[in-house]
């Protein structure tokens, strides 16, 4: 069904039609992300040392599907060349983001002025003006990487340039950055210290929500990129103001966001077990609690974005979320398959479809 209104008649009702946007999404974005990551594999294979490069590369083959997922953004416009350039931004922010990630968690560093130092890389890819030098490696033991990280950076300044209202989403942007790099800081610190300064942290920021958010729920809302993604779409149509980017804010933050990584975590819960990682869905007093949990975030989600432009967009990102993560081969080996039917039902036709899709992309090694 679609719910927007215009003068397009049938060739908008096509447009917005999950078939149409499917083949656009897997003729025109993907091998266009796929494109974008290999360049930047070439290109930090040049020169990088090994610890980085080791790192750099580990995060594009093993998280490829962050930058895939949320490449879906670029759909948001049915202009080709809105969409490369949102690709481009998406891509390169994604990867920076996978490769902090992986240096904070792989590196066998606990240092908090190291992660403030590389993540500092996020809120310089997000700012526009001048860029000044920086130092990103500053207090890490590894330093190397051959000027990945900054060209990065400086490939993600070039297309928020290009995009005519960054300037109104800008506000918002680096606000959800600044709780992005608090996250990853503090989730990576040493475990005797990591649960206090994360509770600390939500006490401090956390704004009230109906129903209130557990302290690794706010915590999980802050790892996600999709609300900066969203925002970054608005920007490229001058049209966008500053009362729409609030609005697309409030209902990605927390409750997409917090959908998409409690999902994630959600299907690590085994692996991150195994390899003593910090998982926020372990810390649920039991299974059936994390799975109402999940299933009301889903709820708050796609009632939130009933109110947003473009409802039936930002509808297929939620329904979207759930055929990626539910399609995973981790789910059917924890057992959690009953779970994940409940959770796909909620999610409606549509969300089956995707479902569907991603498990043919998964057989294929696309996924």
């Amino acid at each position: 069904m679609i719910e927007e209104k215009g003068e397009g008649g049938l060739l908008e009702t096509v447009r917005l039609s999950p078939e149409f946007t499917l083949t656009r999404f897997l003729t025109g974005v993907l091998p266009q992300v796929s494109r974008e990551l290999r360049r930047w594999e070439q290109q930090v294979s040049l020169y990088a040392d090994w610890p980085l490069l080791q790192q750099a590369l580990a995060s594009i083959s093993r998280k490829r599907f962050h930058a895939q997922g949320g490449s879906f953004y670029a759909l948001y416009h049915f202009s080709p060349r809105q969409s490369r350039k949102l690709v481009s931004l998406i891509v390169a922010l994604q990867t920076i983001s996978d490769y902090l990630d992986n240096l904070c968690d792989r590196g066998g560093v606990y240092d908090e002025a190291a992660f403030r130092c590389l993540h500092q890389a996020m809120t310089a890819a997000l700012t526009r003006g001048p860029m000044k030098k920086q130092d990103y490696y500053r207090f890490y033991p590894v330093k190397n990487d051959g000027g990945y990280l900054e060209a990065l950076v400086a490939r993600c300044r070039e297309c928020i340039a290009a995009l005519p209202a960054y300037p109104v989403v800008e506000p918002e942007i680096l606000r959800l950055v600044a709780l992005y790099n608090d996250l990853q800081v503090y989730k990576h610190l040493d475990p005797a210290v990591r649960g206090s300064r994360l509770k600390r942290w939500f006490r401090e920021k956390a704004a009230p929500t109906n129903p209130p958010l557990y302290y690794w729920e706010f915590a999980a809302a802050c790892g996600s990129t999709l609300a900066v993604f969203a925002l970054c779409a608005l920007a490229a149509s001058p049209e966008t103001t500053a009362e729409e980017a609030g609005k697309v804010v409030e209902v990605y933050f927390p409750w997409i966001c917090g959908l998409h990584i409690l999902l994630d975590y959600w299907i690590d819960q085994e692996e991150d077990r195994r390899g003593g990682d910090y998982n926020f869905v372990s810390c649920y007093p039991s299974p059936r609690m994390a799975l109402q949990r999940l299933q009301l975030f889903l709820q708050k989600s796609l009632q939130g974005v009933a109110g947003l432009p473009r409802p039936s967009f930002h509808r297929s990102v939620v329904r979207g979320l759930l055929a990626v993560y539910l399609s995973d081969p981790k789910v059917k080996r924890q057992g959690l398959q009953e779970d994940a039917i409940s959770l796909l039902q909620a999610g409606g036709a549509e969300a089956w479809l995707y479902y569907r899709l991603c498990l043919i992309l998964r057989r294929l090694g696309i996924l």
